[in-house]
């Protein structure tokens, strides 16, 4: 299905875009020239315009190239938490035709030295609290160089808000072979000799989260992400106004795209947040009239669960969407309740850039994936036999569009297993159960090996854990199926209450409450009280942990 064959497509969006043949630092130079007076970032207080930007970007591309032999097609990795320097880092990196490999800032110095030898990276620019984790790997590994960033470093004498730890922090000096401070690369001076990068060439490297085996690096041209920033520019109606909330971790496609690219393409101005803090969320959105927010259904509860929030000005906000996960009806009602907005969800993966779908502003569904987006065809077909389904009908989805990945870094047997051709198209096969309705919105279902069978029923845990969220006492929630001897699996639900709750409600009065709200073959038939669930660096509850765990657990009985 086509975007424009979606009956309630927007009439005020085209269907088709065209995706830009230049390259991801062409947006920033344009942007730089066009507003150069304009706040590009907002870091806790301090502005960085878009001239500023562009300077430090083009000192940073000439260390790199001219100081440490960084050529075109190498990858670089970047490591480190939201800060100017990641922007600064990123478009440093294509400006001389190099490739991001961005890190989740989570990483140990094991799994690290795992993206090293997969990708081959010779040069780091590392945030300077999670230099210990790849100090080990200097000279002991394919890397060479390390630039090690001090957050702190931009920010002002006297800061305007709450500072994390983390970006409170002086900067250290470093006195070794193989690392330098990102100082020496703003006060080098070394000018940088532009090289030719066209769209096709390679520009971004997302690993993926490793779920289902060892990270595999998606390989992005510059069109790709291209693709979906033009197409997150349009969807959103982002422009040189807008004052965008990055609140999701840039190394992430989501953030990447939205919470950075987007808004850069367009010359509007980021609020950056290093780490989440809801109190200074609100306070930002209040102080820099923020009109837009891209963020994750765990972050959006917790904001407002917020006791104080009733004291900040909101109005400015025009839109706040996401994805990863749905955002449980519920919560979504409290949020137009309190600013008049209906979330807008979105679907995307690693091997898209972010979106393949989205949900249109004026008329979004919730707990819903939204449309195909721009150019994109998106179709529904059994895992196995790989035959086409209709609406309603339950299936694997897969995508072809602008945005579709190349492939897998250094693996073509696994790229040749999540690619199929229907039609004279090459379609990547997500690995996600979904559905579609009538008007052309999709809907999850759930993860193709997610899916819990107990006694025969097949139960989605998405399902269950929409409806546990609409429990008073309910903050966080992840179902997964475990061992039952007669039913073969049966349902688990663990569960974050919200403090209030506490030693107020009990497992029993959860199972109690579900037996009125669900079917009994998706009741949960144990509920675990937990402080908190094994949250991912993008903000994703890791389900599989929680699986690891009780399989553990089965085999020491």
């Amino acid at each position: 299905m086509l975007n424009h064959e979606c009956k309630l497509w927007p009439k005020q969006l085209p269907a088709s875009l065209a995706v830009p043949k230049t390259t991801l630092f062409d947006n920033l130079a344009v942007s730089a020239r066009r507003y150069p007076d304009t706040t590009a970032i907002y870091y806790y207080g301090t502005a960085v315009q878009y001239d500023r930007l562009l300077h430090e970007t083009c000192l940073v591309a000439g260390y790199l190239q001219r100081e440490l032999g960084v050529n075109k097609g190498d990858r670089v990795l970047l490591y480190m938490q939201n800060a100017p320097q990641f922007v600064i880092s990123f478009h440093a990196i294509l400006a001389i035709g190099a490739v991001v490999v961005p890190l989740n800032p989570m990483n140990m110095t094991d799994e690290v030295h795992f993206y090293i030898q997969d990708c081959g990276a010779h040069v780091a620019i590392v945030g300077q609290e999670l230099f210990d984790r790849i100090e080990p790997l200097i000279g002991e590994s394919e890397l060479q160089h390390v630039v090690v960033a001090a957050y702190s470093d931009y920010i002002e004498a006297t800061p305007k808000y709450q500072l994390p730890e983390v970006v409170a922090a002086t900067r250290v000096e470093y006195h070794r072979s193989g690392v330098s401070n990102w100082a020496a690369a703003m006060t080098a001076g070394v000018t940088w000799t532009p090289v030719e990068v066209r769209g096709t060439d390679l520009a971004v490297l997302p690993y993926t989260s490793g779920t289902t085996g060892r990270p595999k690096g998606c390989m992005h041209p510059h069109s790709t992400v291209q693709a979906n920033i033009v197409g997150g520019a349009t969807h959103a109606g982002t422009n040189s106004g807008s004052v965008v909330l990055g609140t999701l971790p840039l190394f992430h496609v989501t953030g990447m795209i939205h919470s950075m690219l987007t808004p850069l393409f367009c010359g509007s101005t980021v609020v950056l947040m290093t780490r989440w803090d809801r109190e200074t969320a609100a306070q930002l959105i209040h102080d820099m009239r923020c009109t837009g927010w891209t963020n994750i259904a765990t972050m959006l509860i917790d904001f407002l669960s917020n006791p104080n929030i009733a004291q900040y000005d909101l109005s400015s906000l025009t839109a706040i969407g996401g994805g990863g996960a749905a955002l449980p009806e519920a919560v979504g009602e409290r949020l137009f309740q309190l600013t008049g907005i209906r979330y807008a969800e979105g679907y995307g993966l690693s091997e898209t850039i972010s979106q393949t779908h989205f949900n249109p502003l004026d008329r979004p569904k919730l707990q819903c994936l939204g449309m195909p987006s721009f150019d994109v065809d998106a179709r529904v077909i059994h895992p196995e036999s790989l035959t086409e389904l209709g609406p309603n009908e339950e299936g694997e989805l897969i995508v072809h569009g602008p945005q579709v990945f190349q492939g897998y870094w250094n693996r073509p047997e696994e790229t040749e297993r999540v690619f199929i051709n229907i039609d004279g198209k090459r379609f990547f096969r997500t690995g996600d159960i979904v559905r579609y309705d009538e008007d052309g919105y999709f809907f999850m279902v759930d993860r193709l090996k997610r899916m819990i069978n107990a006694a025969g029923f097949k139960v989605w845990p998405a399902e269950v854990e929409s409806l546990l969220f609409e429990h008073e006492a309910v903050q966080l929630a992840c179902v997964i199926g475990v061992p039952d001897a007669r039913r073969g699996e049966t349902v688990k639900a663990y569960i974050v209450l919200k403090p209030e709750f506490r030693g107020v409600v009990s497992e029993d009065d959860i199972i109690d409450w579900t037996k009125d709200k669900m079917a009994a073959y998706k009741r949960p038939r144990i509920v675990e009280f937990v402080d908190s669930l094994p949250i991912s660096g993008s903000g994703k509850v890791l389900w599989r942990k929680l699986m690891e765990m009780e399989a553990a657990k089965h085999q020491q009985v």
